[in-house]
Parts: structure tokens; sequence; C-alpha cells
């Protein structure tokens, strides 16, 4: 029994990596040429009405109308800091994650999630206090950093930068990372250099060398915030999966395959693992593989016991690191005066964490 197209569900455009809209619209009967004429409406004119691609025939627009959603996320907030970061939470039906526009003098970072909630658990985020509810589809990864793009485009500017450090474990949602990585990076979309895209993992060995293999120039973060195993254990519940010597081994294997440097995150929690004792085991660390070390600050979250670091203790830590030969900066802390730290903002804004959530996977 022949199926009704009006009862199909409509194609989502930000999933779709040029070939495979090139073949959506040939079904159709449509020249190719037409594809790359809706795509230069939404990725560089930023339109996502149909009715506005002039060019298109009415014929045309209506069907795209009738078969493609475009943007289907509402944003439910937004937050604007005093140094100029962004942050906003999205929604997909019940779904919801946060995306973070990050400026630092000619670059604008996008901080994008992977996952509703996280799976990952860290004692010290807002992200995982609820667990993980599911994975977000590569069409909704890319509609973060559309969604940021249209704010920067009043001032005619663009994400320049993508770091896979909101909401989630993007080793854990690995396919739908890496297609929206590659619609990202195609020259036909948003055209965004692999050598600007970071993935960060609290560590998944498997998927790491998987990611060596890619054949895309990607930096490869972890997020170690301790440096020995007892301690990462306490504070990281998902390190009870894996190791730190298989961690640092997968890190060593993706430095081998691709020659880009491993970055080591490291959240400073004051009395915790902030003491010169840590650093120099850290050090030790570091000796042991290609890396560098961003040293993160804490953003406090309300009902957490944790508390941020003293700049003394900072500068302490810092200069362990960098007298035994380690290449370690202190990242900037941004949006101090809005919900900075990853998560808070969802949770804030969640009626209730004990209801279901719904999102297609």
């Amino acid at each position: 029994m022949p199926v009704d197209p009006s009862h199909l569900p409509k194609a989502e455009f930000f999933g779709l990596l040029p070939d495979e809209f090139h073949a959506l619209v040939a079904r159709w009967g449509w020249p190719k040429f037409r594809a790359k004429q809706v795509r230069d409406w939404v990725y560089q004119k930023m339109v996502t009405d149909p009715r506005s691609m002039t060019n298109l025939s009415k014929h045309d627009r209506e069907k795209l109308l009738d078969t493609v959603n475009f943007e289907s996320a509402q944003i439910i907030r937004r937050q604007d800091s005093n140094d100029g970061t962004r942050k906003l939470l999205l929604a997909w039906g019940t779904a919801n994650a946060e995306t973070v526009m990050i400026p630092d003098a000619d670059r604008r970072t996008a901080c994008v999630s992977s996952q509703v909630g996280c799976p990952v658990g860290c004692k010290f985020c807002a992200s995982g206090l609820n667990g993980v509810k599911g994975n977000l589809t590569a069409g909704q990864i890319v509609e973060q950093i559309y969604a940021l793009n249209r704010i920067l485009s009043a001032q005619q500017e663009r994400i320049t930068n993508i770091v896979f450090m909101g909401m989630g474990e993007p080793m854990s949602n690995y396919a739908n990372v890496m297609k929206a990585i590659r619609i990202l990076h195609d020259p036909q979309c948003l055209n965004i250099g692999a050598r600007r895209i970071t993935i960060s993992t609290v560590g998944v060995p498997s998927k790491m060398r998987e990611l060596a293999k890619e054949d895309l120039p990607l930096n490869l973060a972890i997020s170690l915030h301790a440096p020995s195993e007892p301690l990462r254990r306490e504070l990281i519940p998902w390190a009870e999966h894996f190791s730190l010597d298989e961690i640092l081994g997968a890190a060593r294997y993706y430095f081998d395959q691709t020659g880009r440097e491993i970055t080591l995150e490291y959240i400073l929690l004051s009395g915790v693992n902030d003491q010169a004792e840590h650093a120099r085991q850290l050090a030790k660390l570091c000796k042991t593989l290609r890396a560098n070390v961003n040293l993160i600050r804490y953003n406090e979250v309300e009902s957490l016991p944790f508390k941020r670091p003293t700049a003394d203790d900072v500068v302490t830590f810092q200069n362990i690191l960098r007298n035994a030969g380690v290449n370690a900066h202190v990242r900037k802390s941004r949006g101090r005066d809005i919900d900075a730290a990853c998560g808070q903002l969802r949770r804030n804004e969640q009626q209730s964490e004990d209801q279901p959530v719904q999102i297609s996977v």
C-alpha cells in the first residue's frame, strides 16, 4: 500500500551532509544546483524560511515547507554577560541543552552540548546532577552553532571555533558528534576548520583511538581534574570504567597518529585538587605524553560543596607546572555574572527533573 507523503517525517536540514541533501532533492527531480541554492540561503544568508528563498519557484518553496525542517529549536532562555559571553538554553520539544558563545579577541568560540544531561556525574558539575536523558542528534548539535551565528550576525560576525565542552560526554554520542563535525567542517556548510574544533572527553579509550583514524586534525582534550587514580575516582564516578593508564595510552596513540598535542583540562577545586602536592603529581604525569594543561578556576554551583580556589593558589599551581617544563595556562573565567557553570542554566530553568524527557535519537 503506497505511503501518504504527508505522513512522512520531515527531513532535518541541519542533520544532512551535502550529498544527503543532494540525494533528497534528486528524488524530487530537482537539479543539483538547487540544493546549493538552498544551502546558500541557510548558511550564507541566514535564511531558514523557504518562503523567503526568492530565487526558487513558488512550487519549490512549498515543497521545502512540506518536507524539510530547518530551525526546530526554541530559545527558551538567553543570558548575556558583561564580558560578551552569550549563553542560550535551546529546546527541542521537552529536550533542552545549553550552548555558549565566548568572545576572545577575534575568536568567537561556541561551547556546544552533545547530550541532554550527562552520564559522567562529576561531583562538582551541574550537568550530570540528574544523569543523562538522551543523545542530541547531529542536526541538534549543528543547530546550536547556527543559533549563535544568528546572534552574531548583527555584528557581521560568526563562530570561528568550536569546543565540545558543554553538556554531555561526546564519546558517548560518537556517531552523532562525528556527523555534526563533518557538517560543520564541510566547505558547503559552515566551513569551520578541523583544527578549530576540540572534542573534550573524560576518557573513553576505544573511542579516542577511533577518533585518531577519522582523518581529521581535530584537537583532543581530556577532562582530567585529578593527577592520581584515587582522587580522580572520588571526583569522577565515570572513572571506574577506564583506568587512567588506559586513557593516557589512548592519548599517546592519538598524538602518534595525528601529530596533535593533547590538552589536559584541569578544574581547580579549592582544597581538593589545587595544592602543591597535586601540581607536582600532575607535572610527573605530563612527562608521560605530549600535552599542554588548561587550568580552570571552578565556577561555583549552588547546592554543591566545592569552592573556587584563591588566585594565589592558582598562581602557585601554575608555577610548579611551568618550573617542571609543563606548558600550563590559566583559562580566563567568562560569564561569571550569569549562570557560568556548565549545566547551571538548564538546571535553574527546569521545572521538574523527575519528568521523563523525550528526544529523537
